[in-house]
């Protein structure tokens, strides 16, 4: 399964998110349960997830599936609101998200996105709980180039090992300058909602990529998370609510797109040509 480094640790390319889990009926929870115990039970060991997903109810379900496989095993990130980025609101929202997922540590805990606190105490307060045992590593998620730039040149800025953004075939203006500076700085990049999904937008696909995918013998959805898993360079998050989701995405990670299949995307979603304010949905 292909790897991908995040700080010290190899984890494979591909993980698990779980925007809007825990937000239905009984029986969906239970399949978003089964779903995410596929995942563990062939080798994705990454779940995403954050305290405003849900306002925690993702959260549980995570700590539901989790429940009797080795937590060693598992690289489990989280998420805390702007509004919570100082010192103690930060310790406030990290000890309630353990107490959801029933653990005792993360191993990757973001800033969800920028807000008014400096970063200086954000990051300080994020070095502070890794060197307490409490994260194991700390980063940034939202953050264009500039945003990155200053938070790396804190102090222990040096330290975050990860950015997470929105990344697909049609928001791809990370490309430009964002993806090769993190690249530079040996900053993790997440990409989360490959299907453009997040937001109930799905990303439509062109008939002759929908016939490009068909010849493959995969789904379209399978031809737009193996663009975003093409380099190498990306994990990738997608939600899949059901096992054979799951499944799906699972097996995207086996798909070869050739040099002509790319030209072809690129047709229908081209690479960036100049700077593009970064998206989020």
């Amino acid at each position: 399964m292909q790897q991908i480094k995040i700080g010290q640790e190899h984890v494979p390319a591909l993980g698990m998110g779980t925007w809007h889990m825990g937000e239905g009926s009984a029986a969906k929870t239970q399949a978003e349960v089964a779903s995410l115990r596929y995942g563990l039970d062939h080798g994705l060991t990454v779940i995403d997830t954050a305290e405003m997903y849900g306002e925690g109810a993702a959260e549980r379900v995570v700590g539901q599936a989790m429940q009797g496989y080795d937590r060693s095993q598992i690289y489990l990130i989280s998420k805390f609101y702007p509004w919570h980025a100082t010192d103690k609101l930060i310790r406030k929202s990290l000890a309630a998200s353990l107490r959801r997922l029933g653990t005792d540590y993360l191993d990757l805990y973001l800033l969800h996105w920028r807000g008014t606190t400096p970063l200086t105490e954000t990051i300080g307060t994020l070095r502070a709980l890794q060197n307490e045992g409490l994260i194991r590593a700390y980063g940034v998620s939202n953050f264009d180039t500039l945003d990155l730039a200053e938070a790396r040149a804190v102090a222990g800025g040096k330290g975050v090992v990860a950015n997470e953004v929105l990344y697909n075939v049609a928001e791809r203006g990370i490309e430009y300058d964002l993806l090769p500076a993190q690249k530079q700085s040996g900053t993790t990049l997440i990409g989360y909602s490959p299907y453009g999904s997040g937001n109930g937008q799905a990303i439509t696909v062109p008939q002759p990529l929908q016939e490009l995918a068909a010849a493959k013998g995969i789904t379209a959805h399978q031809l737009l998370l193996a663009w975003v898993l093409r380099n190498g360079d990306v994990l990738s998050i997608p939600k899949a609510s059901r096992p054979e989701h799951m499944a799906a995405n699972i097996a995207a990670m086996d798909v070869q797109l050739t040099s002509a299949d790319l030209q072809l995307i690129d047709t229908y979603f081209p690479a960036p040509t100049g700077k593009v304010p970064l998206a989020e949905i």
